[in-house]
């Protein structure tokens, strides 16, 4: 089969599109014909050399969409089931999805019944899905005044997607570094596009609710614009820090204010099944900003990391 190897950390370049063999089923494992998947911030990270638990050589991607090819399980993952798959180490303790196959064990393979594409479906496992589950436990109400920090990324454009499919007037303002994708922005549905400079915020707006995808860095600074009763849900770590430095949780959460988490290896079947749902009642328009091939997805690591990246990169079979 064809896949995309690393052997080495590096850049781009060092993703390397060849034949491999294809994987062998093993006991409590089913093999996938990957359809699609979404490239992620973190297997840049790991690209880089960046995750030193990752030991090459290594085939990357830790989320696809696909369909059963071989099974060790007929009756929940019979051949040909539709299946999601995400985190669980996969595309780090073990090879992933950058492959035209990848064994997957049973239980991180979750079976769905849709009939939404190829290509909306690879948007959906890690990005949508870390949206949704952070949508929730923001609890959003209609009347709140929502901020996405980090409002550019994938997670970000795919949370202003899902709240607006509900809620269509909410007001949801997003931070960008700069004024340069404001026009892009608000085409995604935000109303506002606030700067965030060298981790401040440059408003004395406050809001009810904060979706943090920026992390640690900013917390601390999102709390001080955050309505008392307020809440902030701490989701990425854009901001390249993972730990809280110098944080009083007396003082520095707003007044009667809550923190609040969510990652996308905190996934379970309901949770997935729910998004779809939601995705098909509410009409969202999941539509990927870059869509590539398997062969190029050294172009899809160039492009999501290149200052005009914008919204959900993913990689689809021809």
């Amino acid at each position: 089969m064809k896949a995309v190897v690393i052997k080495e950390a590096g850049g781009p370049e060092k993703l390397i599109y060849q034949d491999v063999p294809k994987p062998n089923l093993k006991s409590g494992w089913s093999l996938v014909k990957i359809k699609g998947f979404g490239v992620n911030h973190s297997e840049i990270f790991t690209r880089k050399g960046l995750s030193p638990t990752v030991k090459f050589p290594r085939i990357l991607g830790i989320e696809c969409v696909g369909i059963i090819a071989e099974t060790t399980d007929p009756k929940r993952l019979p051949v040909g089931q539709k299946v999601i798959s995400l985190m669980g180490e996969m595309g780090r303790d073990f090879d992933g999805s950058y492959a035209e196959y990848a064994l997957i064990p049973n239980d991180q393979l979750y079976p769905i019944e849709t009939d939404l594409d190829w290509t909306t479906l690879a948007a959906l496992p890690e990005t949508y899905y870390t949206a949704y589950g952070s949508l929730l436990n923001l609890k959003i109400a209609p009347s709140d005044k929502v901020l996405v920090r980090g409002g550019t990324s994938g997670v970000g454009i795919a949370f202003v997607q899902l709240i607006k499919g509900k809620y269509p007037d909410i007001f949801v303002a997003g931070t960008s570094r700069s004024l340069r994708k404001e026009k892009e922005m608000k085409v995604a549905g935000y109303d506002e596009v606030i700067v965030d400079e060298n981790g401040k915020l440059k408003t004395d707006q406050k809001f009810n609710k904060i979706l943090e995808l920026i992390g640690p860095k900013t917390i601390k600074n999102s709390f001080q614009h955050t309505c008392e009763y307020g809440i902030v849900c701490s989701t990425g770590q854009l901001g390249n820090e993972w730990y809280l430095k110098d944080f009083d949780p007396i003082t520095d959460i707003a007044p009667n204010g809550y923190l609040t988490s969510f990652y996308s290896a905190n996934v379970d079947q309901k949770k997935i099944e729910q998004l779809l749902q939601f995705v098909e009642k509410h009409d969202i328009k999941v539509k990927p900003e870059k869509v590539f091939d398997l062969e190029h997805v050294a172009d899809a690591h160039r492009y999501l990391e290149g200052s005009h990246s914008f919204g959900k990169v993913v990689v689809v079979e021809k």
